[in-house]
C-alpha cells in the first residue's frame, strides 16, 4: 500500500490561481491531468490556471502545452 491508499488518503479538490492554489475540498494529494500520478500537495509546483489542471513535472506541463497548441513546436 502506498501513501495515497487506505484510510485518510483522500484526493483534494483545488482551485488553481496565479502562483498559488486554493483548497476547495481537503485531501492530501491531487492527480496529474496527463499521467494520473498522485501529487502530494506539498510537492505541487506545476498547474494550468486556464485549464485548472495539475502536472507532476515541468516536462509534463510543457508536453501538455505543446499537445494542445502544436504551433509551439515551430517556435524558436
Amino acid at each position: 500500500m502506498n501513501r495515497f491508499e487506505g484510510p485518510g488518503a483522500k484526493e483534494a479538490r483545488l482551485r488553481y490561481l496565479d502562483g498559488d492554489f486554493q483548497v476547495t475540498s481537503p485531501g492530501s494529494f491531487v492527480r496529474c491531468a496527463v499521467t494520473g500520478e498522485p501529487i502530494p500537495l506539498d510537492e505541487l509546483r506545476y498547474w494550468s490556471v486556464a485549464r485548472q489542471e495539475a502536472y507532476v513535472s515541468a516536462t509534463v506541463s510543457l508536453g501538455r502545452e505543446i499537445d494542445l497548441d502544436p504551433d509551439l513546436r515551430r517556435r524558436g
